[in-house]
């Protein structure tokens, strides 16, 4: 028998001052709540009941021990309803890492209308494109882009990583728009170095039937930054191959064009993904959150299955 249950049968027994009556307080046999009292006498070394007969009188031993289990169960109960409430509710502090690009161009355009939502919960945000252990650190959510591979995390996809090969319409005016992959490699690229890993991120370009192929082109330029990145080609640096989440905002302001359909990497663990540590009780505001963020996307017709870079217009279609 635990040592809870046999504290709450002890103060059943103080209350009743009976072990028959305890028993049928507690929903058991009087011999359970003897061996009980018993057990707990053994362990402290003192007495805590006089038995006789015809009565069960506690001893000022027992009366002290039950002031303090009193009160330390009624702490215990009261901690646990507040756990509940605040597991239940959606308010406390709530901890979401992003990669810094996405952090910056899709998620905190939504925090506002996030926090007036909940106002009982504290937002605090951190961005970072370096790996980050969310469960070292107590971060509730990260949001991150590429592969996620770790057992004791929860990786909920809210969108694929769709790519589109971008330039300046001021570039294409320039230098002209290259009808196939040999013309490519004679314009200006811009490339994109991974920092984690420092390589250069590759380049999947379409041959005459659409089917995007890996391809080895010279980068003009290089940069690890992504907002720089399609900042440099709205400049008109030369192309980029930009994830959908970098190329919205110039695609929706005429700052970039699209040269062709989105491609998507032929890798099922690729996209977007909120990820959170695996726990049985999911806290209320984490839980509203991913909510939140997945109703939003879907707004911004992205959810995940496809983006809207699949309808986006481009200069070069394929039959």
């Amino acid at each position: 028998m635990d040592k809870l249950r046999s504290l709450t049968l002890f103060l059943a027994t103080c209350e009743e001052q009976s072990f028959a009556a305890a028993a049928r307080v507690c929903n058991t046999d009087p011999s359970t709540i003897s061996k009980a009292v018993s057990r707990l006498e053994a362990e402290l070394g003192v007495t805590l009941f006089q038995r006789s007969t015809r009565q069960l009188k506690i001893t000022s031993a027992g009366r002290h021990y039950a002031q303090t289990v009193r009160s330390s169960i009624q702490a215990l109960s009261s901690c646990e309803e507040e756990l509940r409430q605040h597991n239940d509710a959606p308010k406390g502090r709530l901890r979401v890492n992003s990669a810094v690009c996405y952090g910056h161009l899709y998620l905190r355009p939504l925090l506002k209308t996030f926090c007036q939502r909940y106002p009982e919960i504290t937002l605090e945000l951190s961005l970072d494109d370096m790996h980050v252990d969310i469960i070292e650190q107590d971060i509730d959510v990260a949001l991150r882009t590429g592969y996620v591979k770790d057992s004791r995390l929860v990786a909920r996809c809210l969108s694929p990583m769709d790519f589109v090969v971008c330039a300046s319409p001021a570039y294409l005016e320039q230098y002209g728009t290259p009808a196939n992959y040999s013309e490519f490699t004679e314009h200006a690229w811009i490339g994109f170095k991974i920092k984690e890993t420092q390589q250069l991120q590759p380049v999947f370009l379409p041959d005459a039937h659409g089917d995007y192929q890996l391809c080895e082109l010279e980068r003009t330029h290089i940069t690890d930054d992504g907002e720089a990145m399609a900042q440099l080609c709205a400049d008109g640096f030369g192309f980029a191959q930009l994830p959908h989440f970098l190329a919205k905002a110039g695609l929706e302001s005429g700052s970039l064009v699209t040269l062709y359909p989105a491609f998507r990497a032929p890798m099922p663990d690729s996209g977007v993904f909120a990820i959170y540590p695996k726990r049985e009780y999911l806290p209320a505001r984490v839980r509203v959150f991913l909510d939140f963020l997945v109703a939003a996307l879907e707004a911004q017709q992205e959810t995940p299955t496809r983006t809207w870079a699949e309808h986006w217009p481009s200069r070069v279609q394929f039959d």
